[in-house]
C-alpha cells in the first residue's frame, strides 16, 4: 500500500484554512463577569432598541447578550453585546 506524505507547508496552510474558517462561525468574545453585574435582560432589550435595533430573538450566548434582528438601516443582523456596560462586541451583517 502507498502512502502520500503532506509537507509540513501542506498541513500548516490547511490549519491555518480550518481556523479562519472555524472563526467565522465563531461568538464574540465577552468578557467573563459575575451575573450580577450584568444589566437586566430587560433593561438591556430596551438600551438595544433605544440604539435602534430591532430585536426578532434575544438570548445570552456564553457571556454576552446576543439579539438577532434589523439595524437602523433595515439590514438583517446579528449582534453581540458586553452584558455589563451594554457596548457592542461584535456584529454582522445576515442580508
Amino acid at each position: 500500500m502507498k502512502f502520500k506524505t503532506l509537507s509540513l507547508n501542506t498541513l500548516s496552510v490547511a490549519a491555518l484554512a480550518l481556523t479562519l474558517s472555524s472563526n467565522s462561525f465563531a461568538g464574540a468574545d465577552c468578557p467573563e463577569a459575575p451575573r450580577d453585574t450584568w444589566i437586566p435582560e430587560a433593561q438591556m432589550q430596551q438600551m438595544i432598541l433605544d440604539k435602534g435595533f430591532s430585536i426578532d430573538l434575544f438570548k445570552v450566548d456564553d457571556h454576552c447578550y446576543e439579539i438577532y434582528g434589523k439595524n437602523v438601516a433595515g439590514e438583517k443582523v446579528e449582534v453581540y453585546f458586553d452584558p455589563v456596560n451594554g457596548e457592542i462586541v461584535k456584529q454582522e451583517n445576515k442580508d
